[in-house]
């Protein structure tokens, strides 16, 4: 069965095609078939003001398309989208959802910070550290920051911070924000 993935972040737009058998003990298996990045770069309008321009949801609305034409020359079965930081601050963010579903039929699903950081253990990191031992993953994104530690394998912590590249390059991160991360934990 194939599968696939869109991440619509706040500087590149992914997706990822796999293919998903069982192993002789009837586990799953994945195997990657495709990885596509497109780099759109939502979030400089965005926290800069707000909106996502009629240009950059032009942009968006193509590549959508692009994956969905990949999508069928793969038969892909089943498809999850999600948009992380830009799509969340948009405030147009759910008409243009809305358009992507009506040119593509494709829904997107703009998911929290908080559910952003915890994709990290659903995607069974955990398992491949030493039990001994304790962890911090930090996934810098765009728009956001998330932080997971991990200790004796057990998922103890996760948040989400608007700490970001392009928040950064922007000047946009301010000094509560700086001190609400270190003293996260």
């Amino acid at each position: 069965m194939k599968l696939a993935a869109i991440d619509i972040g706040s500087n590149a737009a992914r997706l990822l095609i796999t293919d998903v058998i069982t192993d002789d003990k009837n586990l799953p298996v994945f195997n990657k078939l495709n990885l596509i990045r497109v780099p759109l770069r939502l979030g400089f309008e965005v926290f800069e003001n707000g909106f996502i321009s009629k240009q950059k949801t032009f942009m968006l609305i193509q590549t959508m398309k692009a994956f969905k034409h990949l999508m069928n020359a793969y038969d892909v079965r089943h498809v999850k989208a999600c948009a992380t930081s830009a799509m969340r601050d948009a405030k147009n963010s759910e008409d243009i959802i809305r358009k992507v579903k009506l040119e593509t039929d494709i829904t997107i699903e703009v998911i929290s910070g908080d559910m952003e950081a915890g994709l990290v253990f659903e995607n069974h990191i955990a398992e491949t550290l030493d039990k001994d031992h304790s962890y911090m993953y930090i996934d810098v994104g765009g728009g956001s920051t998330e932080l997971s530690f991990f200790s004796n394998g057990v998922l103890t912590f996760k948040e989400s911070f608007n700490i970001g590249t392009i928040r950064l390059l922007q000047n946009q991160v301010n000094e509560k924000t700086w001190e609400l991360m270190k003293r996260s934990y």
